[in-house]
């Protein structure tokens, strides 16, 4: 039985300006369907070789695959509904399967605006796709689809017209992640680099999950239930991936690695213990508070090869921090970025730029906080509504552009009432203009030797590179040419697209019941009656007994 998986061929001006990023659910999915006994995965990485539609027919012709499965995050959708479409016409015996957090959410929509698509595995995929891959196997599609928890998919009527679009009852998380043995053999690893430092990337994951509801985020409703890897398992990949990939720089995929501080130390420790330091650096995405809470650890982080962190300081309002329930206050950012950098780690802040309320104003106070501040690198992104968080329900009406590929953090979604987008979009160019020209002229080149000059000048490298080739916040497709182009940038926005309600009350009703249960255990836990902040960012430490007692072990 042959699957191809297929990474569409998406690109915006984000992050891909440090790198290409190797797709890590191709890994994982082919790993645990190896471990099945499912040998025969091939893997066409569309985006990373920028394959054509005629290039993705003309190999899915050549494979002649059984199955074919494609994933998509809520920009890339469109591609993914596209790649699976060429296969119902190259390959109309082969089974075209959707995954990701849109498709998850959206299915509704998804299967209304490309009834090509069989089927669309909601949630994690490793467990539902192998289930539905061995009912295929034994000849049982579809025939027994409805019995496969986690599937959404359209259901033909008698006179086998299409008929209604049925999601089954929602399947429970993966409580065994250390059981899933990923397979990176696949990918194509000299073309994963990472730009700073001339080397191949890799993006493991350690943690799935977090017991934060931030109100701008969906990736907590997505995972459900927190829960984390055995840490020496973790290096262990890693390991793998230095000795058999040759791989020089990791990120950490988990939304904050170091929520469960006492398994984040661990997780250090193995790495030094096994001199992988030496070899391999690597970066974080993670919060403030949790800087603040492990100050006397971070030089240990950085004796672990901790190199860079992207640091959620969101906002340098308070306004905007209250606005997405972050809980922190304007100083804790900047103390959080004195220490990372007094402890030699590279600290990025990430502000989110582009709500209803923002002003020239405001925009302004984030240029001079961030230089105020002085973290190494600085990053504006566009806020994105995605369309199953709380935000964007509490936005209502003020949400009028619902072309999902624009959803990708450098396109201005929302329309700042005090501006025009492309206004917005000027003045976010002004504070990157105005941040790496001193960062380039007075600090990179001068502060600092060894790696840290290196590493920045590597920085500085990959946004000339991007700016050179107009690929920086898509600038090039949208006409930008500096200020004096302001009123002529083309977003090129679909206004036919329309977005469909959220169809997720069963996947809300099991998400919910988890996270009364972990509240329960932590509330026993603590001896107390009141539990944590719900939000990231939170004043509020969890400690470590509260911690456990909201991860999923898998004896549950």
């Amino acid at each position: 039985m042959r699957i191809v998986l297929i990474h569409p061929n998406y690109h915006s001006g984000g992050a891909e300006i440090a790198g290409n990023w190797p797709p890590a659910w191709v890994a994982y999915l082919s790993g645990h369907l190896k471990d099945a006994g499912y040998d025969d995965v091939r893997f066409v990485d569309a985006m990373t070789n920028h394959l054509t539609d005629e290039q993705v027919r003309d190999m899915l012709v050549d494979l002649q695959p059984d199955v074919v499965g494609t994933t998509a995050i809520t920009p890339s959708i469109y591609k993914a509904e596209s790649i699976l479409k060429i296969a119902a016409e190259a390959v109309p015996d082969a089974v075209r399967v959707l995954g990701g957090v849109h498709a998850t959410f959206m299915y509704r929509q998804v299967l209304t605006e490309a009834p090509w698509i069989d089927v669309i595995v909601r949630g994690e995929g490793e467990e539902i796709f192998r289930e539905l891959i061995q009912v295929i196997d034994a000849g049982r599609w579809p025939t027994d689809r409805a019995h496969i928890k986690g599937l959404a998919y359209i259901e033909a009527d008698d006179t086998g017209e299409a008929g209604r679009i049925v999601a089954n009852e929602a399947a429970p998380t993966v409580k065994d992640i250390d059981a899933i043995n990923p397979d990176w053999s696949l990918l194509e690893w000299d073309k994963y680099i990472y730009v700073p430092l001339g080397v191949k990337v890799a993006i493991p994951n350690m943690a799935r999950g977090c017991p934060f509801t931030c109100s701008f985020c969906s990736q907590w409703k997505f995972w459900r239930d927190y829960r984390i890897r055995d840490p020496k398992k973790v290096v262990d990949e890693i390991e793998t991936l230095v000795e058999e990939h040759g791989v020089g720089f990791f990120i950490l995929a988990d939304e904050e690695p170091t929520i469960n501080r006492k398994k984040f130390i661990q997780f250090c420790e193995e790495l030094i213990a096994r001199g992988l330091p030496d070899k391999i650096k690597w970066g974080i995405n993670t919060r403030v508070t949790d800087i603040l809470r492990d100050e006397k650890f971070l030089e240990l982080y950085r004796r672990a090869g901790l190199v860079h962190v992207s640091l959620g300081t969101e906002a340098a309002a308070q306004l905007k921090l209250d606005r997405f329930n972050k809980e922190t206050k304007v100083e804790d950012n900047k103390r959080a970025i004195r220490l990372l950098r007094e402890a030699d780690i590279f600290v990025e802040a990430q502000f989110i730029v582009g709500l209803e309320n923002e002003t020239a104003e405001t925009l302004e106070e984030t240029y001079r906080m961030a230089w105020d501040w002085q973290p190494d690198l600085a990053n504006w992104a566009m806020y994105t509504p995605w369309p199953f968080s709380k935000l964007f329900e509490d936005l209502g009406d003020k949400v009028e552009v619902f072309d999902f590929e624009k959803y990708n953090f450098v396109t201005p979604i929302m329309k700042p009432e005090a501006m025009e987008r492309g206004e917005l979009l000027d003045r976010v160019m002004n504070n990157y203009r105005r941040f790496y020209m001193q960062k380039a002229l007075f600090h990179y080149p001068w502060r600092g030797t060894g790696f840290r000059r290196r590493y920045l000048l590597g920085c500085l490298k990959a946004f000339l590179k991007a700016g050179f080739q107009r690929k920086f916040y898509d600038l090039g497709k949208v006409n930008y040419w500096g200020p004096q182009s302001k009123n002529k940038v083309d977003f090129n926005f679909d206004r036919t697209k329309r977005s469909a309600p959220v169809k997720a009350d069963d996947w809300v009703a099991l998400a919910d019941g988890t996270r009364k249960a972990q509240a329960a255990r932590a509330h026993e836990a603590q001896n107390a009656s009141a539990q944590a902040s719900a939000c990231g960012g939170g004043t509020e430490q969890l400690s470590d007994a509260e911690l456990e007692a909201r991860t999923v072990h898998p004896a549950e």
